[in-house]
């Protein structure tokens, strides 16, 4: 009996806490969530009394919410401000919205009262329908006198202002072929090169995979990057991989020998007390303890090793100006290393994690074309957070 007075005293508070939450953001002009936390609280069941408070504030909330919205529509058409004109089209949404979300749940009864809640619900169609048009009509506007100019940023401002009028009235006019001029002549274009500034033959493929920018993920919204001129294209910038210094160690083979000695567990023996007898446990039998050995090893390791280091530069021009932006040096390094063993004597002397040594064998160095191709894989990582991190634009 307890446990169900305690059951129904926490739901009381959960209740409580529900409409006073509800009644502290209708009180602080939070029509619209106060709106949603009733509806949330009614839609499973709209006529249990204890749902009676949400009914009285969802009708409270939505009478002041539509009073809010409607008063300020009136004061935007007062001011004939066309940059009001998206406010008043979203608004007019907003009114709509409100209305359908609470259709479904009528009618509300107020029991108290003998009388359904009232929502005095309107028809906005043409409302929306007119102020849609009117602000259709000013974005477009105002992306065509954008896009009078020849400045980049306006191009962009008016591909986004396009992209919006498209989505709330698809196939205006012509805006489609304005949203590709305006992405197009709002783009920045990047032409990329690589020169070698060093003694050495850079591998045709690394030279390749650096320009090849497809891979990596580069191109965005308003940037584009070629390592070939195209047709019809002004470039912005340049981007040049300035190869400075390459190095490549000689091919090593180091080898050294050593002695391993560890204790290791071999199996159990019995357990002998000091005068040599076995020792018996409470069962009669014998004890039995770990069997610990010394063993012994002679490692004989080899080592292989190679290394190579590309030093570079990139360098960011603006072909507007021909000016040096900025640089950005890059160092990138590739190790190649091979360890193998041989041992005399028990292998089980050296270290758990030195066996994998003993499995393997000599095997040929990579070329030196091979070791700058590997070490090019990297610098291509660090090219690629240079270009993340620094814009061409300031």
């Amino acid at each position: 009996m307890k446990k169900h007075y305690s059951i129904l005293f926490a739901f009381l508070i959960l209740t409580s806490c529900g409409v006073k939450q509800t009644q502290n953001l209708l009180s602080s002009g939070n029509y619209d969530e106060a709106i949603n936390n009733s509806i949330s609280n009614l839609r499973s069941n709209k006529d249990k009394k204890g749902n009676q408070d949400y009914v009285y504030l969802l009708e409270e909330a939505f009478a002041k919410a539509k009073e809010r919205d409607l008063n300020a529509i009136n004061l935007w058409e007062k001011e004939k401000n066309p940059a009001n004109f998206e406010k008043i089209y979203n608004t007019y949404l907003q009114l709509n919205n409100r209305q359908e979300k609470i259709k479904p749940l009528l009618p509300l009864k107020l029991l108290n009262e003998g009388r359904n809640a009232i929502f005095p619900f309107d028809n906005y169609n043409d409302q929306i329908v007119a102020s849609k048009n009117n602000l259709s009509d000013y974005l477009y506007a105002n992306a065509k006198s954008l896009m009078t100019t020849s400045d980049k940023m306006n191009f962009r401002k008016a591909y986004d202002d396009l992209a919006y009028l498209n989505e709330i009235n698809p196939n205006y006019k012509n805006v489609l072929n304005l949203m590709d001029e305006a992405r197009f002549k709002g783009t920045d274009h990047v032409l990329v090169n690589a020169k070698n500034e060093t003694d050495k033959i850079i591998p045709a493929r690394l030279q390749n995979d650096l320009l090849d920018f497809n891979t990596y993920g580069l191109n965005n919204k308003w940037t584009v990057f070629d390592a070939e001129k195209q047709k019809g294209i002004t470039y912005d910038y340049g981007m040049t991989i300035r190869f400075q210094n390459i190095l490549v160690s000689p091919e090593q083979i180091k080898e050294r020998e050593f002695i391993k000695e560890r204790q290791i567990k071999d199996g159990q023996k019995r357990l002998l007390d000091a005068n040599g007898k076995e020792v018996i446990d409470n069962t009669g039998k014998v004890v039995m303890v770990d069997n610990m050995i010394k063993v012994t090893a002679r490692i004989f390791e080899s080592r292989q090793f190679k290394s190579s280091q590309i030093q570079a530069k990139i360098d960011y021009v603006d072909f507007r100006n021909n000016q040096l932006i900025q640089s950005f040096p890059l160092v990138s390094e590739f190790v190649f290393e091979n360890i193998y063993a041989t041992c005399k004597g028990d292998k089980r002397a050296s270290d758990d994690n030195y066996y994998s040594y003993f499995d393997k064998r000599p095997i040929a160095f990579p070329s030196n074309e091979q070791m700058v191709y590997d070490t090019g894989e990297d610098l291509k990582m660090k090219l690629k957070g240079v270009i993340n991190k620094n814009s061409f634009r300031n």
